[in-house]
Order: structure tokens, then C-alpha cells, then sequence
């Protein structure tokens, strides 16, 4: 799947330029989840393709979003680690400790909102762009009207990739419910596999998840539902079920974010980058998928590409009915990365 190419701010800040960069990974799951913590691991292999001896690179896997986090990243600020990448919601106050702690390490946390210090910066992907082209597959091809979603925590990230998904489908079809199911994990393939089964029983014919694991897609592909991928290609685990998925590419952030390191030129950054940018990818459409679905789907990529479709447009009504955006406006930015509401048709 081809990178595209990326454009970031470079600051015109002069810092003191390295010849070697070493660069540490935080991860919350393991490496071989398929979905979420495999594809920030390409993410750091891309990087060491790319700069080759210029980077060296090391990680830690299953790490627990707490104690153990701020442990983990205070021991890598420790071993001479010049940058560190923490990559869950729930590094992001261990991250904001550390880091007060090693002025002259730098560190990134992706998915927060706060930092606390000048040596620390922020990267987000628009997920919920995706999550709209899921919704619109979802809603032409369920059968029953039904989905049900295999949700994590109740995030502003996880709440917002709902609410795209069940707004897209009820673009096509009015009476779209979606069924949410709290795992309050982020991967736990018994616990996931056990959820869809009990949606699918209940009436879903369309899984899909904000969990790491492949066990919805498995456990789909078995209950002959459509399901979608997480954060990569899952196409291998359930090739009858897989219909597309979300594909986060995170190689080219962070190529950009230790060059920046090399040329002396890091600023503490604030970035949120989607399908124009080339962070946010769909996997290749399921061949199962009827033309009139691919076509549908594939005019949200490009409509989103191009800048003239955003799911979150109104009117949009919340479970109550309750419109909280107005017809012809677009919610910003800022109200997403806090939104704690459903939209109308989401059953949590």
C-alpha cells in the first residue's frame, strides 16, 4: 500500500543538529495485535528504512496505561533515548510527568490533548473519516439495519468514531441503529469475540470495532456477518467478512519528526492529519462488496480527500433528539476532541 507523500510545518526554530537519533516506542498492546500497536510498529520499521543509520529504534509492548506507563517511559528518558513516542490515550499523563522531568528528551504522545512542557508534543489521525466510508458500506449492505460495534473506552476518539459510522449509514438508511458493546479494553480477543457473538445473536449482520484484535472480524466471518478491519489490513483473518478497513500510516510522521531531530529544527507540535495527508488509508475493497457499494464508498474517500464532504456536518440530532449542530454547519475541531454524546440511532 503506497505511502503518500507528506507536507508538515517545519519550524524555524535552530536546534543543535545530530548526526544519530534514538528513538523509543510505547506501546499498549502487543506487536502482533494485527491492528492498533502493529501499525505504529510498521510505523517505527518505515523509519528505519528510511533514515537507515541515522536511527535507532526500540520499543516496549504491553505496557498498562498508568504506573507501569510512566515507569516504562521514565527508564527509556533514562537509557539515552533522544525522543520518545508514546502511543495510547492513556500514556498521555505518565508522558506529561516525564517529560517535566528530562527537559532535553524530547517526547510525542499520540491521540491527547494537554502537554505540560515545551518538550512535548501531540499527533492525532482522523479515524473518524474512515469510520464515515465503514458507515456507508454498513448501511447499504446490512440487511437488518443492524450493526453492532465492539467499542474500548469511552473516549472522545472511540465516542466520535461511533458517531461517524452510524451517521454515514444513516445517510443511506434512516433507520440504521447501531449497537454498542463496551469491552473496556483495548485488545482482549476472548472478551471481543464473545461481544460480537452476542451482537450477532441479537440481531447484527454488520460488526465492526475500536479494539486491536482480529477475533470480531473472526467471529463474524464464522456468524457469515460483514465486518471491518482495525487500524490495518485484517484481510487474511476473515476474507469472506473483511470488507475494507482503516489503515493508519504512521511511517511518514514519524520519518518527518526525527529528521527534524537530525536538522535541529524539533518543535513541541499540535498536528491532526486525515485521508489528505495521507495518514488515514482504506484497505482495499472486499471484491463481495456490489459496484454501487465500492462506488458509494470510494466517492466519501475522495469527497473527503478533496475537502468537500465532512460527516459531522449538521443537522445531527443526539439520542434524545436533541439537534446539537444546526443545518449546514460543521462541527470544529475542538468539539470533537471533547464530544461525550451519541448521535441519534446509537444504542450504548
Amino acid at each position: 500500500m503506497g505511502l503518500a507523500a507528506f507536507s508538515f510545518p517545519v519550524a524555524a526554530q535552530d536546534g543543535e543538529k545530530m548526526d544519530k537519533v534514538k528513538a523509543a516506542f510505547v506501546y499498549v498492546g502487543p506487536v502482533g495485535d494485527f491492528g492498533w500497536t502493529f501499525a505504529h510498529d510498521q510505523g517505527r520499521k518505515y523509519l528505519e528504512e528510511q533514515l537507515g543509520d541515522k536511527v535507532e529504534t526500540t520499543y516496549v509492548e504491553n505496557v498498562a496505561e498508568g504506573p507501569d506507563a510512566e515507569r516504562v517511559i521514565r527508564q527509556l528518558a533514562q537509557d539515552g533515548n533522544d525522543i520518545v513516542f508514546t502511543t495510547s490515550f492513556g500514556f498521555m499523563n505518565p508522558t506529561i510527568k516525564v517529560a517535566k522531568q528530562f527537559p532535553d528528551v524530547k517526547f510525542e504522545h499520540a491521540t491527547g490533548y494537554q502537554t505540560g512542557s515545551d518538550n512535548m508534543g501531540l499527533y492525532n489521525s482522523r479515524f473518524y473519516e474512515g469510520r464515515a466510508v465503514l458507515g456507508t458500506i454498513a448501511g447499504m449492505m446490512s440487511k437488518s439495519g443492524k450493526a453492532g460495534y465492539i467499542a474500548s473506552f469511552p473516549i472522545p476518539e472511540v465516542v466520535m468514531g461511533i458517531n461517524a459510522f452510524t451517521l454515514a449509514a444513516r445517510a443511506v438508511n434512516p433507520d440504521f441503529e447501531t449497537q454498542v458493546v463496551w469491552v473496556n479494553s483495548w485488545y482482549d480477543p476472548a472478551k471481543e469475540a464473545d461481544a460480537t457473538k452476542a451482537l450477532l445473536s441479537q440481531g447484527a449482520d454488520v460488526i465492526t470495532q475500536h479494539t486491536d484484535s482480529p477475533a470480531p472480524l473472526q467471529a463474524a466471518e464464522q456468524g457469515g456477518a460483514i465486518a471491518f478491519g482495525q487500524a490495518w489490513d485484517m484481510t487474511s483473518f476473515a476474507p469472506n467478512a473483511h470488507m475494507t478497513a482503516i489503515v493508519d500510516q504512521w511511517g511518514p510522521y514519524y520519518v518527518n519528526r526525527v529528521q527534524a531531530m537530525l536538522d535541529g529544527t524539533w518543535k513541541a507540535d499540535n498536528v491532526w492529519l486525515g485521508m489528505k495527508d495521507g495518514e488515514v488509508e482504506m484497505a482495499p475493497f472486499n471484491d463481495k462488496m456490489p459496484a454501487d457499494v465500492k462506488e458509494a464508498a470510494q466517492k466519501i474517500v475522495d469527497e473527503t480527500k478533496a475537502g468537500t464532504y465532512e460527516v459531522f456536518t449538521g443537522p445531527i440530532k443526539d439520542q434524545s433528539g436533541e439537534v446539537k449542530v444546526q443545518e449546514g454547519e460543521t462541527m470544529p475541531d475542538e468539539d470533537l476532541l471533547k464530544m461525550d454524546w451519541y448521535v441519534e440511532g446509537v444504542k450504548s
